[in-house]
């Protein structure tokens, strides 16, 4: 199978989590497409200045891979800066967010699968 980019849905969902601005999500996978395994796998952009709020997982786990840009990645109320190909990882029960602190997009693929 393949998801032609013309075929890929693009959302864009302002102050997601109480963040900042708007977070653009480009659908690369639907959730019936994970077989009851997960519901997320989407590129998502922000633009410098916004951000995702902190927010928790519970019973799925969240992975960020950076493809563009840089930020600061709230990881269980911690910071840390990440760049192109860095990437995150929050398990259950843990808690992330995201911020574009750089001059260009933040661009990352965004997974969720259930625990």
């Amino acid at each position: 199978m393949i998801r032609y980019v013309k075929d890929q849905k693009i959302d864009v969902k302002p102050h997601l989590r109480g963040g900042k601005g708007n977070t653009v999500f480009r659908e690369l996978l639907t959730e019936d497409q994970f077989c009851g395994h997960g519901r997320q796998l989407s590129i998502l952009s922000l633009e410098p200045g916004e951000s995702i709020g902190v927010h928790e997982h519970n019973g799925e786990s969240e992975t960020y891979f950076i493809l563009e840009g840089s930020g600061l990645y709230y990881d269980n109320g911690t910071k840390a800066a990440v760049g192109v190909g860095d990437c995150t990882y929050c398990g259950s029960g843990e808690s992330h967010g995201i911020e574009n602190t750089g001059d260009v997009r933040l661009s990352f693929v965004a997974m969720i699968v259930y625990a």
